[in-house]
């Protein structure tokens, strides 16, 4: 088993490290607090890593906690900028999956010379506006304190509609184990409300792999291919049927990220 470093970048960014190579800055989907991952959520992190940490050096973080409300998806991209250029010292590697995947891409628009090669997993160029509606909804129960209603609509957006039926339970479930705090989350969902940048996407010099699942509740394949399309080098794969909880966690598409990855 790899060495397991928890830490914290300059900025406040958190992070865990493992693994030796190359670095590989991996941005992790939405969460209800900006924290490194515990529990059971931290055993599935390093166990997506894993593979990965074979072969690079890899930082899975989060976003700064404390954000105030206004901060911009490019704001955020910003807080990445810094690790790379303060803490890090050089271009990266990067792989963003769902909300990480947005800051990702907005990072690689703003900052295109940071970025060495990149992979965009559950993500695109903006959400879908069933995916928003969604999101909107998810920070209307957030904010009268229904979490368990707001995990419940989540979860249930993130598997494949034939299961969302016996998905939704368990995410109302889950929802009674969520941050107290989640004001931070909250002002993500309305940075990535208005996130959208596809009038930009020719500003990114990275070969881009863009990764997706027809059956994804946020995004769909039309907006997938559109974001590959944008970017000077890019592709997309898109998977007949797959959620987007089925890309995001799942063995093929992180096997293919790697692969691209290791195609440098």
């Amino acid at each position: 088993m790899p060495q397991v470093e928890e830490g914290t970048f300059s900025n406040g960014v958190p992070y865990l490290r493992t693994g030796r190579g190359p670095v590989l800055l991996v941005a992790a989907g939405l969460t209800t607090e900006h924290a490194t991952p515990k529990g059971t959520a931290r055993r599935a992190s390093l166990a997506w890593a894993a593979p990965f940490a074979a072969h690079f050096t890899v930082y899975l973080v989060n976003r700064r906690p404390g954000l105030s409300a206004g901060t911009s998806m490019s704001d955020l991209a910003a807080d990445y900028a810094s690790v790379i250029e303060d803490d890090l010292g050089e271009p990266v590697l990067l792989h963003g999956t769902s909300t990480g995947g947005s800051v990702a891409l907005q990072l690689a628009v703003d900052r295109p010379a940071l970025v060495r090669r990149l992979v965009v997993a559950a993500a695109a160029c903006r959400l879908s506006p069933v995916g928003r509606s969604v999101m909107v909804e998810v920070a209307r129960l957030t904010e009268v304190g229904d979490t368990r209603a707001a995990t419940a609509a989540m979860v249930a957006a993130g598997t494949p509609p034939r299961l969302r039926l016996l998905t939704r339970p368990a995410g109302w479930v889950m929802g009674q184990f969520t941050a107290k705090d989640q004001s931070d989350m909250l002002v993500v969902i309305a940075a990535e409300d208005v996130f959208d940048t596809e009038p930009h996407l020719d500003r990114v010099t990275a070969p881009t792999l863009v990764l997706g699942g027809t059956a994804d509740g946020f995004y769909s394949r039309d907006l997938f291919e559109r974001t590959a399309a944008g970017i000077p080098r890019g592709r997309a794969v898109v998977w007949e049927g797959r959620s987007h909880v089925g890309v995001a966690g799942g063995r093929v598409p992180a096997a293919v990220g790697l692969g691209y990855l290791l195609a440098e």
